[in-house]
């Protein structure tokens, strides 16, 4: 071996993921790797163009770009980059620049991609860099992004501003003005622990002014009481989602049980957010299904955003279920304006992936409305028909197609009394069996969004009482979630579908997120979780302790990385101006994505195998 070769052999062998490798193979790499050299300043690599070998740093430091020009990462001696090209279609991904004169080592790209192949080690340690490196631009891009990573305790200026309940509506509009506030918060001096309600500037021009108030009535007579509470320690971004999703402008904050002030949607907007979720404000801008339907746009132009910000699945799937929830919190105003006020009182529920918060650009309605108890068929059920027709439609309009199924409010058997709600579930878990639960599985996770929610709330508690101690229950609902199989073949390779216009695709719902949520609603409903998220609820089945070691992190990470699969298909078809799906061709992924998809797939057969072991006696 010449002696310059001997030097890359020498260095190569201290750093990962060269130091992943047998000797022999690592002096194979060392004889066919050449050198190069860059001026500090000089463009390496332009964003898309071709590359046929790895580069790696053997003196000097560079600086790696995403595609809008933003920093991605530094990288001095030993670090190495184009792996992210060659491991995707063989086109630069992140586009390169020399900080100081440096030294470059190139490896062909053949040489690289048989050692990914051929060598577990030096693939992980290559998947485990390029992670970090993700992760680390995304920490970095949340420290420059307020709205992800600043808490909202930030967004408190000063101490919560109050008046007692017993006082007048002029008390409270002078000491409103006094304080220069737009809120109050309203006490009751019997119970000084949490506030009883709050009035806003809103409450004080449509309950008074507006409704010729007598101003000496007491502040009780005007203030909200049905108050929203978020913690001190939670994201801004979070809290966001709270006041988009409730319709609120104002919350008040709890350190612990302590309330520490109040913030405002302008306080949010004041902080220099650039969250797209602003788009959820102009859903309730607009007074019919028409102007709904042309925020579609709109929507799939914060998805796309929001997958090019690399944002996790777990945000994606909560803002987009906001905006659909939002659409149907318009879609009934405008509708009870259309048919009047509702004869009885009403919860509309969502179900499925949108009570989930896993919601895409892809998705049907699955809608039910539980309806009081006084309801009477004959005098009110005509009007609940007509608004869940208009809802429907509405939605339908919107890009939330009828679900093929009906599971939908305009089906008389999902438009009943809480009652009948009750006898249905109490029905389900105490007399169960696969058939009668195979369509009714996606009742378990509901969420009420317009009307009466402790309706819904009071299914959900049922639910956690009963469920938990039905064997028979959970063993049919087990039997059912084994239904839908990861598609991977007897020697781990796709399986896809047969045909159709999907042929050669792999569903990644249906085979993929759908099988996941699943398993883990199982799981959650044996201990009796309160959570509808499947992260949400995967972080209690782990304190729940019921799974073997490490299976729940290897779970959740199976799942964001299908969903996050399945997510950007949709975004790039959008893009590219298609209609969005969720079917994924191999052939369309690249070596990097098919290798962890293929991992993310077994992961999920084994966590059925243990589903099918846990509750098999049942």
């Amino acid at each position: 071996m010449e002696a310059e070769h001997v030097e890359i052999l020498n260095f190569l062998r201290r750093f990962p993921p060269f130091n992943e490798l047998p000797e022999e193979e690592l002096s194979i790499v060392a004889q066919h790797t050449s050198v190069g050299y860059f001026k500090a300043g000089t463009q390496i690599l332009e964003f898309n163009q071709l590359i046929d070998s790895l580069h790696v740093i053997r003196s000097g430091s560079i600086e790696t770009y995403q595609r809008n020009g933003e920093l991605f990462n530094r990288l001095t001696e030993g670090g190495f980059f184009g792996e992210a090209g060659l491991l995707r279609k063989g086109r630069v991904r992140y586009p390169v620049k020399t900080i100081e004169d440096t030294l470059i080592y190139y490896i062909p790209g053949e040489l690289f991609n048989r050692l990914y192949d051929q060598y577990d080690a030096f693939a992980d340690a290559v998947e485990v860099e390029e992670h970090r490196r993700v992760s680390h631009a995304v920490k970095e891009r949340e420290s420059r992004n307020s709205l992800l990573s600043a808490r909202v305790e930030k967004l408190i200026g000063r101490e919560p501003v109050a008046i007692d309940k017993s006082a007048s509506i002029r008390e409270a509009a002078v000491k409103m003005t006094d304080e220069k506030v737009s809120s109050l918060l309203i006490y009751d001096e019997t119970q000084r622990d949490k506030p009883v309600g709050i009035i806003t500037d809103k409450d004080l021009r449509k309950r008074v002014l507006a409704s010729d108030k007598d101003p000496a009535a007491p502040v009780a007579d005007i203030m909200s009481s049905d108050l929203v509470f978020v913690q001190h320690d939670q994201r801004v971004f979070e809290a966001l989602l709270t006041m988009l999703r409730t319709n609120l402008h104002h919350l008040p904050v709890l350190n612990r049980s302590k309330v520490a002030g109040v913030i405002a949607l302008s306080d949010v907007a004041r902080h220099e957010s650039q969250s797209s979720l602003f788009v959820v404000s102009s859903i309730f801008k607009q007074n019919s299904i028409e102007e709904l339907s042309q925020l579609v746009p709109d929507v799939h132009r914060s998805f796309v955003r929001m997958v090019e910000e690399d944002a996790n699945s777990r945000m994606i799937g909560s803002a987009m279920a906001t905006i659909g929830r939002s659409f149907k919190q318009r879609l009934l105003e405008l509708a009870e304006q259309e048919y009047g006020p509702p004869p009885v009182p009403y919860c509309f529920l969502a179900l499925g992936s949108m009570a989930r918060d896993e919601q895409t650009v892809v998705t049907d309605q699955d809608n039910a409305m539980i309806l009081d108890d006084r309801f009477d068929p004959i005098e009110h059920d005509e009007y609940f028909l007509n608004i869940a027709q208009f809802v429907s439609d509405g939605l339908n309009a919107c890009g939330y197609t009828y679900c093929t199924g009906d599971i939908m409010a305009t089906n008389r058997e999902w438009r009943q009394p809480l009652s009948h709600w009750k006898r249905y579930f109490t029905d389900w878990i105490e007399n169960p069996s696969p058939k009668k639960l195979l369509h009714s599985s996606i009742f378990f996770d509901l969420d009420g969004v317009h009307g009466e929610t402790q309706f819904a709330d009071a299914l959900n508690r049922l639910i956690r009482e009963k469920a938990p101690r039905n064997k028979r229950f959970l063993g049919s609902m087990a039997r059912n979630a084994l239904n839908r199989t990861p598609p991977l073949g007897f020697f781990k390779d796709f399986v896809m579908e047969k045909d159709g216009k999907h042929r050669d695709s792999i569903n990644t719902k249906r085979r993929g997120t759908g099988p996941v949520a699943d398993l883990i609603r199982v799981h959650a409903l044996a201990i009796g979780s309160a959570q509808r998220n499947s992260f949400a609820r995967l972080e209690d089945i782990v304190k729940a302790n019921i799974l073997p070691k490490g299976r729940g992190p290897d779970l959740r990470d199976a799942l964001e990385l299908i969903s996050m699969v399945r997510i950007r298909h949709q975004a790039l078809a959008l893009e590219a101006g298609e209609i969005p799906d969720n079917n994924v061709a191999p052939e369309d992924l690249s070596d990097f994505e098919r290798k962890n998809l293929k991992d993310a797939f077994q992961i999920l057969s084994n966590a059925q195998k243990y589903l099918r072991y846990r509750y098999s006696g049942n």
